[in-house]
């Protein structure tokens, strides 16, 4: 009995403390499991709490930018509007100019239905436009594989915020394209589909026809930079300075507007895509002298 019960008592304990019995394994091995249990718990917890972060802090769409992408596809279900009788079409509004360069000609692009959603940054020089003390960054960007040359596409947007006629006018605003660090907005020109993705992601619905703004992002779609938009009735560098001008306008802080008379320019912060009202279109938030081509609020 002696020997019996030493030899089980070196089962329990083992010859120097490192004995292990059925049982102690059994409790080691519910331990791993515990703490397995506990490691994968707070990767979900991690992951859940990103995921809520990401919600809570994506751009929020605004009631105008909502309200723009609305129009726009509901006009794009239209015919487009008769221009106001012995109104003037854009190209022939008072004192108008072109901008210093025209586009390359739209039967020249091509415009697939979709992209692979990454985009090229076209390069900055790091020069201001403007006088005014208030430097607003921005970026433009171009989906890779379609017929736009990021460089291109930056001159002309460049160009359209430097014109006399643009928001420069204000005294307060200046604009400077950037290619990396901090940026006040970036206007990304993508394939239909690629737009449909980016504005989907945020409630928007474009249908591959209309452009959309999410936050800081101004989405130029593919199709509206090469073809323009019916509803507009002038040539298309001019349509592609309404959109720039109308964008960068809201992130100003200016809102919508409307035709403030028969036969007088639109508005550029005017939702022109709905009609013009008996306004006759026009791109610019100022006019050759420096006179605001503004109208009444919308509520």
């Amino acid at each position: 009995m002696g020997r019996t019960t030493a030899r089980r008592a070196g089962r329990r304990t083992g010859p120097d403390g490192a004995g292990d019995t059925s049982r102690s394994r059994r409790r080691r091995g519910s331990a791993r499991v515990l703490m397995a249990c506990l490691a994968l718990g707070a990767v979900l917890l991690t992951a859940g709490a990103a995921v809520a972060y990401w919600r809570e802090t994506r751009p929020p769409v605004t009631d105008d930018q909502a309200a723009d992408v609305t129009d726009a596809l509901d006009a794009s279900t239209r015919g487009p509007s008769p221009s106001p009788s012995g109104s003037p079409s854009a190209s022939a509004s008072p004192k108008a100019s072109p901008l210093p360069s025209a586009p390359p000609s739209p039967s020249t692009i091509a415009i697939p239905a979709t992209g692979p959603g990454t985009f090229v940054t076209a390069r900055a020089d790091g020069t201001t436009v403007g006088t005014g003390s208030h430097v607003r960054r921005y970026k433009v960007l171009v989906e890779d594989g379609i017929d736009v040359r990021p460089s291109a596409a930056a001159d002309e947007i460049s160009e359209v915020l430097a014109d006399h006629r643009g928001w420069t006018r204000d005294g307060t605003d200046s604009f400077r394209l950037v290619s990396s660090g901090s940026y006040d907005f970036v206007v990304k020109i993508a394939t239909p589909g690629t737009v449909d993705e980016i504005c989907g992601a945020a409630g928007l619905l474009t249908r591959g026809e209309v452009n959309c703004s999410v936050g800081t992002d101004v989405v130029v779609n593919l199709k509206r930079w090469v073809l323009g938009s019916p509803e507009f009735d002038g040539p298309i560098h001019e349509y592609r300075a309404l959109i720039v001008n109308h964008e960068v306008g809201h992130r100003i802080g200016h809102g919508h507007e409307t035709c403030p008379g028969a036969g007088r320019p639109a508005p550029a912060m005017m939702q022109q895509i709905k009609g013009l009202k008996g306004c006759v279109a026009n791109a610019w938030p100022y006019d050759e002298s420096g006179h605001y081509l503004g109208g009444p609020a919308v509520p």
